[in-house]
């Protein structure tokens, strides 16, 4: 977990409304988001986060939209492009529960578990940034890009090289 850009909140500290928290990153910020996300570069980045708490229930649910614009280079061409990313996300926390409760829960397909809150903080900085990492493509290439393998080798060429063609005249 990373701490140069980070906005924290305090689960006591909440009340019992809905809450909006606007998080956009400065020059500096992006600089960091750069590094973090291990990118050519981050030129924009807003989160949108609501919070709403229920005491009662021990529920903080936690919704919103992260936008950024991440400049990437292709695997392909190896140019560097933009991309612009708009990604809407939502968690479920458990404000009561441990990871030991957690891992007790019996596990269905069609429960959602909810995640757990470390420390009686929850950092809306590191949520976004994950939201975005999560999208990123592991080999990110401009659209309409398309790899074509072209073989240095002919067919008559790999033939006459097979070193296993040797264990064909054995055979015969």
């Amino acid at each position: 977990m990373q701490k140069d850009f980070s906005y924290p909140l305090n689960i006591d500290e909440l009340n019992q409304q809905e809450q909006h928290h606007k998080i956009k990153a400065d020059a500096d910020e992006l600089k960091i988001l750069k590094d973090i996300l291990q990118v050519e570069d981050v030129k924009k980045f807003e989160a949108d986060i609501f919070l709403k708490l229920n005491i009662k229930l021990h529920k903080l649910d936690l919704w919103g939209q992260v936008k950024a614009i991440v400049e990437l280079k292709s695997v392909v061409s190896l140019e560097n492009f933009d991309k612009t990313y708009d990604v809407d996300f939502s968690y479920c926390y458990d404000t009561k529960a441990t990871y030991k409760d957690i891992k007790e829960l019996e596990p269905s397909i069609y429960d959602d578990v909810p995640d757990v809150i470390e420390n009686g903080q929850i950092d809306l900085a590191n949520i976004a940034i994950e939201q975005l990492a999560l999208q990123l493509d592991d080999y990110p290439r401009k659209d309409g890009e398309k790899f074509e393998f072209v073989s240095q080798f002919d067919e008559e060429t790999t033939k006459q090289t097979n070193p296993f063609l040797v264990l064909e005249k054995l055979k015969k």
